[in-house]
């Protein structure tokens, strides 16, 4: 059975940082669930492009019964923050130990869960700083254990790849990379 994954979005969330990871893991054969953290399947990101949701986080019964959970950034990491329903998620899924991947300003969203603390090694925004003091700049990707984070829309491929890598290893990591001519 494929690795299946959910992907959050709400209004706000950063494009690229959404559909390059939910491409490479579907081109991995992964089966991603994107779920509209609000009430409509249509959803708006921070540069006007809309998406359509597969279905609303409301309507899964059991997000648990994912194998990956991946946040995207951008300006909608603001407004999850203040959700307690999206921080119990995020926490739920750490402690059963499954994997996160969080890109851009979503590893506030980890913090917020108490998933990473705010001296853990991780990447990020660089407007993140003020919260995540051992924030490491200068890396595309890191990955603690089931936590993978990633800097922003510019990393999305990378964190893709690496999101690829923990489902199914190094091989398929490899061949989509191959594919797409990101092994340059």
């Amino acid at each position: 059975m494929a690795p299946t994954v959910l992907t959050l979005l709400a209004d706000g969330f950063e494009e690229i940082e959404a559909t390059a990871p939910i491409d490479l893991l579907r081109r991995a054969d992964a089966e991603v669930t994107v779920a509209s953290c609000s009430d409509s399947y249509d959803l708006t990101g921070r540069s006007n492009i809309t998406l359509r949701a597969d279905t609303l986080l409301s309507k899964i019964s059991d997000p648990l019964t994912f194998d990956l959970l991946v946040l995207p950034g951008g300006p909608a990491v603001f407004d999850l923050r203040k959700r307690p329903e999206i921080i119990d998620l995020t926490r739920s899924f750490a402690d059963s130990g499954k994997p996160i991947g969080a890109i851009c300003a979503a590893p506030l969203l980890l913090l917020d869960a108490g998933v990473i603390s705010s001296d853990s090694t991780c990447t990020a925004h660089g407007s993140t700083s003020n919260e995540l003091a051992n924030l490491q700049p200068n890396q595309a990707v890191i990955q603690n254990g089931k936590i993978i984070t990633s800097r922003g829309a510019g990393t999305a491929v990378e964190f893709g790849l690496a999101l690829i890598k923990e489902l199914f290893g190094t091989d398929k990591e490899s061949e989509i990379r191959s594919s797409i001519h990101a092994d340059i």
